[in-house]
């Protein structure tokens, strides 16, 4: 248990005149809010300790209405985000870190169930908008942007929207009908969605900049990363992600009996475990050690319970086929990881080879952006868009996002970054915005009320300014294991059933209740109730206000709020 001790007393040389307390106050205390860890650790910049705290109310609707301000794929997200906010949770101290994301998960699939959507955005403006890519990352700028009532049109070179979330992500993981529902809302605010239209060319990204007010490429990842020790042209070699999109469009090919699929990240796995409900034997073939795999450490676990058998620490040498099967020679390596994303170096261990047979190999080491279509007017550092802190591009009206401006292959990265730019977009755009007629009450304060706290993630949050753990009065808190993960047995996984199952209602609400709700404050009066001298108040609006002609600097509201929502400032007179 934490129990914090009473801020140390200072003297000063102040008189009764000014410090109507006595002269041995030096320091006050103020009501704040602060930014919490997991907020500040969210690629959305999502408000966390406000919708868990409307969630814990029962207020489920409200809750939704918080996290959909910054993140329209609440239900998507709560299942395949990497959870740096958990990460990041002040809990992770004391016992364990809050499900932030089955929480999430739990509230978005309220919002699907009870068919919650968008208001109309409550102004019209006459710029328009072009995205190129229906992924995450697109959908979240159209969101954001269609929000703010802009004309927002987004063309996808597939023949539905979603990106990697519906070629990528399996079924098993994101059940369709999820991903389905969120797309569906966005488009219901009047986003035009113009599916099997790639913008595949120099001239057709200029027609593009011609015809719209601003552009946001989000055009993704889709040119695999290959292996020199391959040869590609063998069609003993499948790309996995040619061969997952393919399995996830219930095409799969025929590999034979056992394949070997290379790599160790996310995709990878996806490609493993959906080769095992593919009927296949699978070997999965790492560079990385088992605690180095850059893949979620549930789904490694996961892969494994489903058979696949995993060879870690070891790399491809060669591979060739003979009388039908495929051999392939590895070695041991050590593998040193960089001190960025995608920088590793590989150290063989002599003496150490081996030989793997299968009878194809799926290679899933990553992919690179197409820049073709962008090279000729957007300038790019190696294989990404050259991109600043807010998503734009040196190209003037044109801002980048997702995989084709980041090493950040996550979802919910992809998710804030289409925030970013929209945020910035309309920034830009904003003074020369031409309002039209709207329905009577609506105007720029609704708007501005409709997206209240839709931040810009990673921006204007200083570290320095975080709740720490000892900022929260740990005693208010009952020590409470974070809620059991529940799966699908293993028996009744090879299929397209979902593997990670949600939480129960009252479990929800239990996980809820664990949340310090840190640098939020709850009005539990505790500061008002335990000040000994009568020295705070409540205000109309919410919040408390200190009364320095009263209050003495004792610190006993500081300690007994149980959130860090109050704080010693040195008072200068």
């Amino acid at each position: 248990m934490n129990a914090r001790t009473l801020p140390p007393t200072t003297w000063t040389t102040g008189s009764t005149e000014v410090f109507k307390t006595g002269t041995w106050r030096a320091r006050l205390p103020r009501h704040v809010s602060a930014p919490s860890p997991c907020h500040a650790a969210c690629p959305v910049n999502g408000d966390i300790a406000h919708w868990i705290g409307r969630a814990r109310e029962r207020d489920f609707r409200g809750a939704w209405e918080i996290l959909t301000r910054n993140n329209p794929f609440p239900a998507v997200a709560g299942r395949v985000c990497h959870h740096p906010c958990e990460t990041a949770c002040n809990r992770q101290g004391y016992d364990e870190p809050l499900s932030i994301c089955r929480l999430e998960r739990h509230v978005g699939d309220l919002g699907l169930a009870q068919g919650w959507s968008y208001p109309a955005p409550a102004l019209e403006r006459s710029e328009r908008i072009a995205i190129v890519g229906a992924g995450p990352s697109g959908l979240s700028a159209a969101y954001h942007l269609r929000r703010r009532g802009y004309a927002v049109t987004v063309f996808e070179s597939r023949p539905r929207a979603g990106g990697l979330m519906r070629d990528g992500i399996p079924a098993y993981r994101l059940p369709r009908h999820v991903l389905d529902g969120e797309i569906a809302r966005i488009v219901a605010l009047g986003v035009e969605l113009r599916c099997g239209e790639p913008i595949d060319s120099p001239a057709a990204f200029a027609q593009l900049r011609e015809s719209f007010d601003a552009v946001y490429v989000a055009a993704g990842a889709r040119l695999p990363k290959r292996l020199p020790q391959l040869d590609y042209r063998q069609p003993w070699v499948v790309d996995g992600a040619t061969w997952l999109a393919q399995a996830n469009a219930g095409e799969a090919p025929a590999l034979g009996r056992s394949i070997v699929v290379i790599g160790g990240g996310s995709a990878a796995i996806d490609v493993a475990r959906s080769a095992r409900r593919a009927g296949h034997e699978v070997t999965m073939l790492a560079l990385e050690s088992r605690e180095q795999m850059p893949a979620q450490r549930a789904e490694v676990e996961e892969a494994l319970e489903e058979g696949v058998q995993l060879v870690d620490g070891a790399s491809l040498v060669r591979a060739g086929r003979e009388q039908g099967r495929v051999t392939l020679e590895c070695a041991r390596v050590n593998f040193v990881a960089g001190a960025e994303r995608g920088r590793f170096r590989v150290e063989p261990i002599p003496g150490s080879g081996f030989c793997l047979e299968a009878d194809a190999i799926v290679p899933s080491i990553g992919q690179d952006p197409d820049l073709a279509p962008f090279a000729q007017s957007v300038p790019a550092d190696g294989a990404l868009l050259r991109v600043d802190a807010q998503q734009a591009t040196e190209a003037e009206g044109v801002y980048a996002g997702g995989d084709v401006a980041s090493m950040a292959r996550f979802v919910t990265e992809a998710i804030g970054m289409g925030k970013r730019a929209a945020l910035a977009i309309d920034r830009a755009l904003s003074e020369k915005a031409v309002p039209v007629p709207v329905p009577e009450g609506a105007g720029e304060n609704a708007l501005r009320a409709s997206l209240a706290g839709a931040r810009l993630p990673g921006l204007g949050i200083d570290v320095q300014q975080l709740v720490p753990l000892d900022a929260i009065a740990t005693f208010y808190y009952p020590q409470a294991p974070r809620a059991p993960e529940a799966r699908l047995p293993v028996s009744e996984r090879l299929g397209d059933a979902e593997v990670q199952l949600g939480l129960e209602i009252e479990r929800a609400l239990a996980e809820a209740r664990r949340c310090f709700s840190c640098g939020t404050c709850i009005s539990c009066d505790n500061c008002f109730h335990y000040c000994p001298d009568l020295a705070i108040r409540r205000l109309p609006d919410g919040g408390y206000e200190v009364d320095g002609n009263y209050c003495k600097g004792c610190g006993i509201c500081v300690r007994e709020c149980p959130t860090g929502s109050m704080e010693m400032i040195e008072e200068v007179k």
